[in-house]
């Protein structure tokens, strides 16, 4: 009978995700992060990989890692074909579950924004499911399992309408501020990702007073938000985020219409989108709305 030669010994995939991982990052640190895993695991797969290979495909260093010239050659490879696979599961998820919505938010945006839109838009669109994954930066299109991704800032897709900035607070705590100089004396709250609000509206609203906003940093905007209308301080209001708070009246704006541009809402799909399909149907409500 014929004899067949042994099929070759296959690499383990957890440890070529891991090489490539820390190949397109540049270390261990951030492929750890981006698998959830920690940069031990990490360096143990790919120590692993290199033993099965028995060549190194890192050299390192106190300070870094930096990939081998066989590394270097094999790791666009590993990148292309692991973006397909992420391409293709995507296409599974979507193709078995044609109705459920997958949309990757800013937190911020998540709670504030999309969360109040979520029942007219159940309404309009019964049939289907809305999932939503917080994360503080949008994904990696090629591997995520989203349908939509939504964020504030620079991104793929056009702006959702205007979004300034000014402060706001509770009413009470408006009622004893007369203009920018009062802020010295009230705690002006802080968000930890847009930190530099407070600067940009006041190089505008009160130039050369020398003003420092002084209070608690949140690195939950929702938070802060909270915070104001529980009258814990003035918070540099996202008029995107807050307008429901302002036509409440849970907040209201201590110094009227100075404003100044903030960072861009944006919505975007993570690949082509069929006409008619759920995916389609949720970002045209959305935009629309």
């Amino acid at each position: 009978m014929p004899v067949a030669p042994p099929p070759p010994k296959s690499l383990p995939l957890n440890a070529l995700r891991a090489f490539e991982a820390a190949a397109r990052l540049g270390g261990f640190a951030a492929a750890a992060q981006e698998l959830g895993v920690t940069p031990g695991a990490v360096s143990a797969q790919i120590k692993g990989l290199e033993a099965a290979l028995g060549a190194p495909l890192f050299e390192r260093t106190a300070r870094e890692v930096r990939l081998t010239a066989l590394g270097a050659r094999v790791a666009p490879d590993l990148v292309a074909a692991f973006d397909a696979l992420g391409q293709a599961a995507r296409t599974l998820r979507r193709e078995a579950a044609p109705q459920v919505v997958q949309i990757a938010s800013l937190p911020a945006l998540a709670q504030l924004w999309l969360s109040p839109r979520l029942p007219a838009l159940r309404r309009a669109a019964p049939d289907v499911v809305v999932s939503i994954t917080a994360m503080e930066v949008p994904p990696n299109l090629k591997r995520a399992a989203v349908d939509l991704c939504l964020f504030a800032g620079e991104g793929d897709g056009p702006a959702l309408g205007e979004n300034r900035l000014f402060p706001v607070c509770a009413p009470d705590l408006a009622a004893g501020l007369r203009g920018p100089g009062d802020l010295r004396a009230v705690p002006c709250l802080s968000d930890a990702v847009w930190s530099g609000d407070w600067a940009r509206w006041l190089a505008v609203a009160a130039p050369g007073q020398g003003i420092v906003p002084r209070g608690p940093v949140f690195s939950l905007y929702a938070l802060a938000v909270e915070e104001a209308v529980n009258g814990a301080g003035v918070l540099m209001g996202h008029e995107a985020l807050v307008a429901r708070h302002l036509a409440e009246g849970l907040l209201v704006a201590p110094f009227g219409t100075v404003s100044v541009p903030g960072p861009a809402l944006r919505l975007w799909a993570a690949g082509p989108l069929r006409p008619g399909s759920a995916a389609a149907r949720v970002m045209a409500h959305l935009r629309s709305g």
